[in-house]
């Protein structure tokens, strides 16, 4: 099997594991949508459930995240880049949108409400913040054709887009090595859902940029 068909049977083993995490991703949301209050990540938040501005971005945040995880994986896909150049375009508009006037200010309002006291509302603000600002970079290099600061922001965008993903692996995984009081955990999970999915990111960044590769997929 040559290096070219073992990239390509990777990429799209890759493809596959992430459609899978988006399935599970959507099974998570949809109850909430039943609106009752007395399920699943709901029964933590029974404190704030009252406040309109919380349930408001609770609702946008779950609502729209599932979207922005799938529609992001496409944005990778090189076939699509090449081959149909505005189906990627308007796909990033999509996936810009929805995180800069939906996704990630409803989870910043959620971060100001975050379990584990203060040390984890600054971990998922400063979450927000960042893929606000990354989505929004990537956005502008893509107007200013800067392709390759485009295509390094949409990693990084793309990394904390992942947070959603990595923060619940970290919650089923972490109290099977780790033996910690539940806020405790809390707060270790919401710092380690999107420093290193930052820090892969920008690993894979260097190595595209030192081998030269005009798009790193």
């Amino acid at each position: 099997m040559t290096n070219h068909t073992l990239k390509k049977v990777f990429a799209i083993s890759l493809i596959g594991v992430m459609l899978f995490f988006v399935y599970l991703m959507a099974r998570i949301s949809i109850p909430y949508f039943s609106f009752r209050h007395d399920i699943g990540f709901l029964l933590t938040k029974q404190a704030v459930l009252h406040l309109s501005i919380w349930r408001q971005a609770f609702y946008i945040h779950v609502g729209t995240g599932t979207f922005v995880l799938l529609i992001g994986i496409f944005q990778f896909v090189k076939p699509i880049m090449i081959k149909w150049p505005k189906v990627h375009r308007q796909l990033g508009k999509l996936y810009v949108i929805l995180i800069l006037l939906f996704t990630a200010p409803a989870g910043f309002v959620m971060a100001l409400y975050a379990n584990g006291g203060v040390v984890a509302k600054i971990s998922f603000a400063i979450t927000a913040a960042l893929w606000w600002l990354f989505t929004f970079l990537a956005y502008r290099n893509a107007v200013q054709k800067k392709i390759k600061l485009h295509l390094a922001n949409m990693y990084r965008s793309y990394a904390l887009t992942l947070t959603a993903v990595s923060l619940r692996l970290y919650v089923l995984v972490l109290p099977h090595f780790i033996h910690l009081h539940s806020t405790q955990m809390y707060c270790l999970v919401a710092w380690l859902s999107w420093i290193p999915n930052l820090i892969i990111a920008e690993l894979l960044i260097r190595n595209w940029k030192l081998k030269g590769s005009s798009i790193p997929v």
